[in-house]
């Protein structure tokens, strides 16, 4: 995650702001804590509380994953460019059980993020998400189980599924094998 300075952005932005941690969290919903575990990468936040701070800053989330502030009218990432945040854990120091790739972190001005999510972790815990936008997931790899609100769909190799993302969602591993997914989020 230091690689995108997730955490120095962030405290970029609530600085500029003249927020307190304490401010910041009660308007996303967020401890103190996390926030200052976020700002001093401790934590390497979900997709869902990225795009959550994001729409509190107003903000779009490929801020965050941005390399520098010029803006491009395309962008061209190459697979060994990518970069990778390597395991999403929760403030409890328990993994959530997958990472992601950005595939755009140049281009700022967007109105999709699209990732490559890879599930392979076995996790303790099973935290759902909600977030405002939309979702779609494509499986390139394996066979996951999406829960959303109350149900468990299962989708395999070559499925996909496009939903609300303000519905509680998490994915998981159907079998504990690795799972490679296609995920494009909207805010």
């Amino acid at each position: 995650m230091s690689e995108y300075n997730i955490g120095a952005k962030l405290k970029s932005l609530r600085l500029s702001k003249k927020l307190t941690l304490q401010a910041v969290a009660k308007e996303t919903g967020f401890s103190p804590a996390l926030i200052s575990q976020i700002e001093n990468n401790n934590v390497s936040p979900p997709i869902a509380t990225l795009s959550k701070i994001a729409k509190f800053f107003d903000v779009k989330i490929g801020m965050f994953f941005a390399e520098s502030e010029e803006e491009c009218k395309f962008e061209i990432v190459r697979k060994s460019e990518r970069k990778e945040i390597p395991r999403v854990i929760s403030p409890a120091g328990t993994s959530h059980g997958y990472s992601y790739e950005s595939l755009s972190f140049r281009k700022q001005s967007k109105k999709m993020e699209p990732f490559i999510l890879t599930l392979n972790d076995t996790v303790s815990e099973y935290t759902t998400y909600s977030h405002e936008g939309e979702k779609f997931l494509y499986i390139l790899k394996g066979t996951a189980e999406i829960w959303l609100d109350e149900e468990r769909i299962t989708l395999e190799e070559g499925d996909s599924i496009y939903f609300d993302s303000t519905m509680k969602h998490r994915f998981l591993s159907k079998n504990g094998s690795e799972v490679k997914i296609l995920s494009v989020v909207t805010q």
